[in-house]
Order: structure tokens, then sequence, then C-alpha cells
């Protein structure tokens, strides 16, 4: 059986990049000066990508607080800022979330509240939610959010109203309950 001859590389390929481990030099500097590059490098990238995981979505825990007052609880990202101010009645604090977001192409602010069990058993007396840095596009409000078997349920479209920057209870119309929000806002762009 005859030795095959190693297939020829393109003539056009210039001679340093027929080396075998071509790719892996250009790929890893090594040497005095590769170490001083990557002493640059690794602080750089790790600089971009905390810079980054701040502007990532982000949720936090908050008591959603009976007893009448008037309460606030706040998350920002960036340029944007999403604000749920409330009064509630009946029993005893409660645990809610609230989750921020902006898309990978910058163009669309979310902020979501809810409580994770479900269902809200506070009589909430008035809420509204209000976003700063963007102009709401969609919006929604829930008496239940889903969890397990149990499904969303939207209020009535008459029980809230919504405006370019808030989503609120329509007095008069309001059913006093409620358990989630959600929030879509348009991120204002400079066109070209």
């Amino acid at each position: 059986m005859a030795a095959r001859a190693p297939a020829a590389l393109p003539a056009l390929t210039p001679p340093g990049r027929r080396r075998p481990g071509f790719l892996f030099k250009m790929a890893a500097p090594s040497g005095r000066s590769g170490r001083r590059l990557w002493a640059v490098l690794v602080p750089a990238a790790l600089l971009c990508l905390a810079a980054r995981a701040a502007e990532e979505a982000s949720t936090a825990e908050f008591d959603v607080r009976p007893g009448g007052e008037v309460h606030s609880f706040s998350r920002s990202l960036g340029d944007y800022t999403c604000t749920f101010t409330y009064s509630a009645q009946g029993g005893t604090n409660e645990q809610w979330q609230m989750n921020v977001g902006v898309s990978e192409d910058n163009l669309l602010f979310s902020c979501s509240i809810w409580r994770p069990q479900g269902k809200s058993y506070l009589f909430f007396t008035q809420f509204k939610a209000e976003v700063k840095g963007a102009k709401i596009e969609h919006a929604m409000a829930y008496s239940q959010a889903a969890v397990g078997a149990q499904r969303d349920i939207p209020l009535k479209q008459e029980e809230f109203e919504t405006t370019e920057t808030t989503v609120s209870h329509r007095e008069g119309k309001f059913r006093f309950e409620l358990s989630k929000l959600m929030i879509v806002a348009k991120t204002p762009r400079d066109e070209l």
C-alpha cells in the first residue's frame, strides 16, 4: 500500500499560516508580552461582564403591609425606574416581588409586581405602578397570579386605568383585589 502525500494547502495561503498550531497561537497570546496582554484583557473582560450584569433583570422581595397607610416600593435599572404605591387593609404582611428588566435591544423596559403565592388576601384600597424613563405600551392587572394549578385572573378593564407612565386603580370601579401587575414600556430612542 502506497503512502499518501499530505493534502496541499491552497497556494494563496501565506507560508506562516501553513504551520500546525497557527490558530492556537492567534487565539492565545504567549510569552512575556502575552502575559501582559492577558493581565489587561482579563480584568477588562470581568469589568464588562460586571457592568452588563448590573443592567440585567433583577428581582427584589418586599412586604406589602396592611393598615391603611400609603406605602411605596421602587426598583431602578439604568435610566429606568418602577415604583409601586398602594394602601391595603386586613390580615398581616404579605411577601411580594418586583422584577425589572430591559430587553437586549434596549427598546423595552418591563416591570412586574406580584405575590408569588398567587392570590393576595389583602383588601387594596388603592394602587399605582409608575415607570420613569419610558412610556407604557402594555399593562395588565390581575386579581390572582398564576401559581401551580391556579391561573392568572385579570381585573376587568373598567377596574384600572393606564396612562403613558402609570397603571392605577379606577376610583369607584376597582373591586379591591390585586395580586399582580405587569408593565411593558417603550424606552426613548434617538432616531438618526
